[in-house]
């Protein structure tokens, strides 16, 4: 236990949440990386457990825990070995409900955020575009108010829940002319008419439903928009740190979940009369890839404690993306090449983890994105600073 961050009620919590895992996740794996959806029983069976309302106010049923308490989350569902159910989690828990809990006011809160925490509801969150990727300001779905209400129109694609969730936090340009000045934040629920979903068939996260969403002359009251009109790109920004940091944490959970499983494979497996744990090249992969997955869990220990602490950390979130992402992919490649051909069985853990680890460098903002955000910072010297 690193007594830096954790307490022991931490790894009651983490020991707990294990079991859970184990016992009610564990077995239903397979089936839903086969069909590539999530049963609805799991989420309710997370919400009863207290899983989605850990960073959530207890006026609406969450726990309002400190950050450490997700980071466990984030590290435990990644040792389950399916990126995709991974993702399905904590999009909702992170990406939708977040801006529920922002931005929404209390009517807002009462209708999906509570439903959401016991896992009645599930929401996915809906900024990237098809013609836009990383360039929110560039995105092209429109607000248009018409009375007591806004008509949407537009697309969003690669949308984690995108096409079983239960409603929608959505970005529209409600002042196009203005940029990225001119976005403003909506919900709105799946049923409504005009939203239409295509599932996306992926390289990795097989059990996630990924998809495409269009909105059609989709009308909603203006009492579904959140926060002020206007101010959708600097909520946006300012929770971006958190994915970025959440991103990290699960690169270096899974990373270090390939370790633990290969060096355990090391010390079974036999060549020359010896297990290959005992060869020094071998050992000397095996101390690259473990000095890399600390040197990378630290600093994301060191940022999460930051944000905790209400600090502002969209260089270091990003930082950690960056390398993290990075460390992951590398690590998990050498792993996979230190089982030989079993690496590239799909019966072994490797060949999934290395395609699930792929889009780590790719979601939330790319590596070369993240890259030119990082040069901004430290090379011209812009500040980006907190929304007001």
């Amino acid at each position: 236990m690193n007594n830096m961050y954790f307490t022991e009620e931490h790894e009651l919590f983490r020991q707990s949440l294990r079991e859970f895992l184990k016992k009610e996740v564990a077995p239903n794996i397979e089936k839903w990386e086969k069909t590539g959806s999530i049963d609805r029983f799991i989420w309710e069976k997370f919400g009863e457990m207290g899983y989605f309302g850990i960073a959530y106010p207890e006026k609406y049923g969450g726990l309002d825990l400190d950050l450490f308490y997700t980071v466990i989350f984030l590290e435990e569902l990644q040792k389950i070995n399916s990126g995709g159910f991974a993702a399905a989690m904590w999009a909702h828990a992170y990406l939708a409900m977040t801006h529920i809990n922002k931005e929404g006011d209390h009517n807002i809160k009462e209708t999906y955020l509570r439903p959401s925490i016991s896992g009645e509801k599930i929401g996915c969150l809906c900024i990237t575009e098809p013609f836009g990727g990383s360039d929110v300001a560039g995105m092209r779905t429109t607000a248009v108010k018409d009375g007591d209400h806004y008509i949407i129109n537009g697309s969003k694609t690669f949308i984690t829940n995108g096409v079983y969730s239960d409603y929608l936090v959505v970005a529209a340009k409600t002042k196009p002319e203005l940029g990225n000045k001119g976005i403003s934040i909506f919900v709105i629920d799946r049923e409504t008419a005009g939203v239409s979903a295509t599932k996306l068939d992926k390289l990795g996260w097989r059990a996630s439903d990924t998809g495409e969403i269009a909105f059609d002359n989709v009308r909603i009251p203006v009492s579904n928009l959140m926060g002020e009109e206007n101010k959708g790109f600097s909520y946006i920004m300012q929770h971006f740190a958190l994915e970025r940091l959440i991103m990290g944490v699960n690169a270096h959970a899974r990373a270090e979940y390939a370790l633990e499983y290969t060096i355990r494979y090391m010390s079974e497996r036999e060549a020359f009369g010896r297990t290959i744990d005992k060869f020094q090249a071998l050992r000397h992969t095996i101390a690259d890839i473990a000095s890399e997955v600390e040197m990378c869990k630290e600093f994301n220990y060191s940022i999460a404690k930051r944000l905790n602490d209400g600090q502002y950390v969209v260089k270091e979130a990003s930082m950690s993306k960056l390398l993290s992402t990075k460390m992951a992919d590398e690590s998990i490649y050498k792993c996979l090449q230190l089982l030989g051909g079993y690496g590239y069985m799909e019966e072994y853990p490797l060949a999934r983890l290395s395609r699930d680890s792929r889009l780590g460098p790719i979601g939330g903002g790319t590596s070369e994105i993240l890259r030119e955000i990082i040069a901004k910072i430290v090379i011209d010297k812009k500040e980006y600073k907190a929304a007001t």
